[in-house]
Parts: C-alpha cells; sequence; structure tokens
C-alpha cells in the first residue's frame, strides 16, 4: 500500500507541475499583446505608457525563462500574484473564499450518496420492481433539469412559498452555526440533486454487478444472511465505482458552482471568478484556475488511495 501511495503522489506531483506550467503558458499563447487586452476598452486603443507600465509590474518585459522561475518561486512561496484591482494578494482572497465552496460541494456530496447509495442499492435488490421503476424515472428527470432551474424552484417553494428558509445569503459558521448550516441547505441541496441521481444510478448498476459474481454466490449458498452479505461482500466492492464517480463530478463541481452562488449569493469561489474575468483581472483569473486545477488533482489522488483501500487488487494494479 505505502509502494501505491507514493507512486500515485509522485504521479500527482508531475500533474500539478504540467498544470501549473500550462496556466503559465496560457497567457503567452494569447495572440497579442496580454497587457494591451487587459487595458483594451470598447476596442480603444489604451495609452503605450499604461501598457509598458503593466507589462513591467506584471513581469512581462522580462524574458521567457525568467518569468517562469519567478512564477515558481512566487508559487512554492504561496504567491499566486496581485489583483489589478485593489492590489490584494490573489491567494489571500482564494484562500477566504476556496473553504465556502469547498462547504458547500462537500455538503452536496453528503447529501447525494445519503440519498443515492440507499435507494440505488435498494432498486438493485428489487430490480424491476415498483421502488426500481419509480427511483429510475426520478433519477431520470434529475439529471435532465439545469441546476438554475433547481435553485430557482427551491426558493419559490423553499423560502417564499412555505417561509422554512432564507432565499439566499451567507453567515459565517463561527458567528452563527445554525443560521450558516439554514443558508448552506438549500445552494448544497439544489446541487445534490443531479448527483443524487448519478450517484443512484451508479450504484444500481454497480450492485447488481457485484450480486452476479461468484464468491457472493457461494456466500448464499453457505447460508449467509442476506443483510451480511449486502454489508461485507456487496456494497464493499459496489464503493469503488461511486467514489470515483463522485470525485470526477466533484472536481467539475469546483469550477462550475457559478450559477448556484450567484442564485443563491453564496460568496464563494466561483462567482470570485466570473468577477475576475468580467474585470480582465489577469492574476486573479489564473489564480483561481491554478487553484481549481491543483485541487482536482489532489481530489483524484485521494480517491485513488481509497479506491486501493477498498479493493486491494488495484495496489498491484
Amino acid at each position: 500500500m505505502l509502494a501505491f501511495a507514493l507512486r500515485r503522489t509522485g504521479i500527482a506531483l508531475v500533474l500539478v507541475w504540467l498544470v501549473a506550467t500550462l496556466v503559465f503558458l496560457v497567457i503567452h499563447l494569447i495572440p497579442g499583446d496580454p497587457a494591451e487586452l487587459l487595458l483594451s476598452q470598447g476596442g480603444v486603443a489604451p495609452d503605450p505608457a499604461a501598457v509598458a507600465e503593466l507589462r513591467e509590474r506584471l513581469g512581462l518585459d522580462l524574458p521567457l525563462i525568467q518569468q517562469y522561475f519567478t512564477y515558481w518561486v512566487g508559487l512554492l512561496h504561496g504567491n499566486f500574484g496581485t489583483s489589478l484591482q485593489d492590489d490584494h494578494p490573489v491567494a489571500a482572497e482564494i484562500a477566504l473564499r476556496l473553504p465556502r465552496t469547498l462547504e458547500l460541494i462537500g455538503g452536496a456530496a453528503v447529501l447525494a450518496l445519503a440519498i443515492g447509495m440507499p435507494f440505488g442499492t435498494a432498486a438493485a435488490l428489487r430490480v424491476g420492481g415498483r421502488l426500481d421503476r419509480v427511483a429510475s424515472v426520478i433519477a431520470g428527470v434529475a439529471l435532465s433539469v439545469p441546476v438554475f432551474v433547481v435553485g430557482t424552484l427551491a426558493i419559490l417553494i423553499f423560502a417564499q412559498k412555505l417561509g422554512w428558509v432564507s432565499a439566499g445569503g451567507y453567515v459565517p459558521l463561527a458567528q452563527n452555526p445554525g443560521r450558516h448550516l439554514a443558508l448552506l441547505l438549500m445552494p448544497a441541496g439544489t446541487i445534490a440533486v443531479g448527483l443524487a441521481a448519478v450517484v443512484f444510478r451508479v450504484t444500481r448498476s454497480s450492485v447488481l454487478e457485484v450480486l452476479g459474481r461468484d464468491h457472493v454466490r457461494a456466500a448464499q449458498a453457505r447460508g449467509v444472511g442476506p443483510r451480511l452479505i449486502i454489508l461485507r461482500h456487496v456494497l464493499r466492492n459496489a464503493l469503488s465505482p461511486v467514489l470515483t464517480v463522485v470525485a470526477l463530478h466533484l472536481g467539475a463541481l469546483l469550477g462550475g458552482t457559478v450559477l448556484v452562488e450567484y442564485v443563491f449569493n453564496w460568496p464563494g469561489l466561483s462567482g470570485y471568478l466570473v468577477r475576475s474575468v468580467e474585470a480582465r483581472d489577469y492574476p486573479e483569473v489564473l489564480g483561481i484556475v491554478l487553484a481549481i486545477s491543483i485541487l482536482f488533482v489532489f481530489l483524484n489522488l485521494v480517491v485513488d488511495l481509497a479506491y486501493a483501500a477498498l479493493d486491494p487488487r488495484v495496489r498491484h494494479a
């Protein structure tokens, strides 16, 4: 297990290096002068003096290899650059907003697993039955409805009609834990709707596949109880693909919660990215993209290690 973990960690570090290098090269692959593009407004050519000043400020006037070295020195010291709008360190803003987005996605994952896995397992155990048919139809509908529609309907029903929760906003956990969790519930639930449908489908198909394996049939032939078979022989083997799919979706959600954060006024990283793009704040955009990419690689590393812990065969693959 240790050798597998070290090997996967090494691959993850190489991926981080590749991603960071790609993010660095993006600014140099854009046609034209990046500083001039940043300062252009309404098609009007910017002042050459302002362009020269911005190029010097961003270090674009240095040789490419020196820029790359300076870039990596900054990253290794946790420096993601400085905002062009207010001279605020990008790393500080990411550190403030990223936990909020992770909390939103983590809450959605917990809800999705709590809903999708039990219903997926029950549907597989009663394949073709009423529960299986009804749950499959609901999952299909949940997958087809856009997330902003789910969020709007949630606000209309639970906030405006029933008055159970507020329509949106944010309160720090330390300031008011109850209020914080209440405000978290609807946006996390909105994201969880589609993710729960995915978990349901993957769990159902995975459990059905495991139920047909020889070791499960052998346990049934030995008279092992159904509950013990499900817990010990079926769910453990069926959990690996579920974890993989959830992790891949969570990675995608890191950059895809824009609409949810906007609808519910949740001050996370995705909303920060939108603001940075609108303001053409190059250091902020690249810093956010890099942070999201690194987290995506880290999530996949965690899933690989969890996969190996659940299935020893993976360690020797």
